[in-house]
């Protein structure tokens, strides 16, 4: 598919696939003869992946070392799996931070609620 496409799939700009690109994200894609990028279903996969790391808070900079050890092919398979590891205990506990800070917010609610209700 072409860039308009695998843009409109993933939910990126044609310019975040290009930066992509440039920065070694998406190392994959093929040009067709004319020259355009021709995106396939595995990039579609990826993008989505790297998509999930970005919303789930890890660093660019951290995306592109795990995209560089997946590069490298399966010998890296353990350094990947222990930086997702280590994201998943940051998000953990951000996720446990974000609940502690809800309840707060419910108590106070539940006060005016008792409080100040008509």
């Amino acid at each position: 598919m072409n860039i308009g496409q695998f843009a409109a799939l993933t939910g990126l700009s044609a310019h975040t696939l290009r930066y992509y690109e440039k920065i070694g994200l998406l190392r994959s894609v093929v040009r067709n003869v004319s020259g355009h990028r021709d995106y396939a279903e595995k990039e579609a996969e990826w993008i989505g992946f790297i998509n999930r790391l970005k919303e789930t808070g890890m660093p660019l900079k951290q995306i592109l070392t795990y995209a560089e050890l997946r590069a490298q092919g399966d010998t890296t398979a353990g350094e990947r799996q222990q930086l997702l590891e280590q994201h998943a205990a940051q998000l953990a506990e951000r996720i446990r931070q974000e609940q502690a800070h809800l309840i707060a917010l419910e108590q106070k609610i539940r006060y005016y609620q008792t409080h100040f209700s008509d």
